[in-house]
């Protein structure tokens, strides 16, 4: 792998991870269940695509 792409993998885990934090901080503050759930399965959605990027590295 270039340095390049491995700087792109490195962009791409940064995002994936202020997702997943920005997710658990909406998923604290919120109280309705439907919305909790929601957001929680976001947070699950972005964790596993943080996990294939770093799978690359």
């Amino acid at each position: 792998m270039s340095p390049k792409e491995l700087l792109y993998i490195e962009d791409a885990l940064g995002h994936e991870q202020i997702l997943m934090n920005q997710c658990q901080q909406a998923m604290n503050n919120l109280t309705d269940p439907q919305l909790r759930s929601c957001v929680q399965q976001m947070r699950a959605a972005h964790q596993e695509l943080f996990n294939q990027f770093y799978q690359l590295i």
